[in-house]
């Protein structure tokens, strides 16, 4: 089968498809056919030996010397965390999975980006017959930070929430939930986004230069959360405005969290499968859009990649095998 691979750290010329051994259903997992798998920024992160250092960092944070470990490379290395396709082989003990079933996932061994991968049988749920590939293939890693987001501010009804990179893949569904629970949303992004932004009901307000001042100005000058989606300061923002450090959650600013500034919950936090079918129902009933931004084929790996570290893309980019 083919597959995704690069055999050291570098930019994303390190990257091919090869043709590689195909897995098998060993006991408690299933193989998938992959029809969809999205390209995240943390794998960029992860190709360019920067991950090893945010993980370090959060085992330090968890006070778990072994989260490291456990995240550490080995090279030839695969890629892609989020995954949908058709089940084709299931394991000694699988019980709730049938081969033919569309399911929709994630693999915590980066193999998503491949024509077949074997998942453990608990990471997968069922597919709606009306989701499409794209973003089937595109529900675990963005829309589950952003859920453990919100559910770390905890946003009350009429409170208002600022959400920084809110036009982001995280953010856009940080947005949604957010307003879902009842909270006035403020979202940090380019002129470009505002209307987007009212039309899922938030409050746009451009970055950059005065944008203290913007908030304030936008929320009455009462400000009770804040979702930092983005990094770069953000955290610094959010203390600016007034907002308590049990209030702020950031999915990227480690150095924050271990100074105490922020909280830093994400989707490893959102309740595995558990969440993910929330967030799978939600978009099945139309109360949840997860935007694709683009899709480009298995062996475009690397114009994928360059596309999502311009970081405007607007929605998800997606692979398809």
């Amino acid at each position: 089968m083919r597959a995704v691979r690069f055999d050291h750290y570098g930019d994303v010329d390190v990257l091919d498809v090869r043709e590689v051994d195909a897995p098998v259903a060993t006991a408690g997992r299933v193989v998938v056919r992959i029809r969809a798998a999205a390209a995240n920024p943390g794998d960029i992160y992860v190709r360019e030996g920067l991950a090893e250092q945010a993980w370090a960092l959060r085992a330090r944070l968890s006070g778990r010397a072994t989260d490291a470990p456990r995240q550490s490379m080995t090279f030839p290395a695969g890629q892609g965390t989020d995954l949908a396709g058709e089940v084709v082989a299931v394991g000694d003990g699988v019980e709730h999975w049938r081969v033919g079933d569309e399911v929709l996932g994630w693999s915590e061994e980066r193999v998503g980006q491949a024509e077949l991968a074997a998942v453990p049988a608990g990471h997968l749920v069922p597919k709606p017959a009306d989701m499409s590939w794209e973003v089937a293939g595109s529900m675990y890693i963005a829309p589950m930070a952003a859920l453990a987001s919100v559910e770390a501010v905890s946003p009350a009804p009429g409170e208002t929430v600022v959400v920084s990179g809110a036009a982001g893949a995280v953010g856009v569904v940080a947005v949604q939930l957010a307003r879902r629970s009842g909270a006035v949303v403020i979202g940090l992004t380019r002129q470009t986004n505002h209307d987007r932004m009212r039309r899922l009901g938030a409050i746009p307000v451009t970055y950059g230069d005065g944008q203290a001042a913007r908030c304030r100005s936008a929320a009455g000058d009462r400000i009770g959360a804040f979702i930092d989606t983005y990094g770069a300061g953000y955290v610094d923002l959010a203390h600016e405005l007034g907002v308590p450090a049990k209030r702020i959650n950031t999915i990227v600013d480690f150095h924050a969290a271990i100074d105490g500034r922020a909280g830093i919950v994400g989707t490893n936090d959102a309740g595995g499968a558990t969440g993910l079918q929330r967030l799978v129902d939600l978009v099945a009933a139309g109360e949840l859009d997860v935007p694709v931004a683009g899709t480009y084929s298995l062996a475009d790996v690397r114009e994928a990649y360059r596309r999502v570290a311009e970081q405007r893309t607007g929605g998800k980019i997606v692979l398809i095998p």
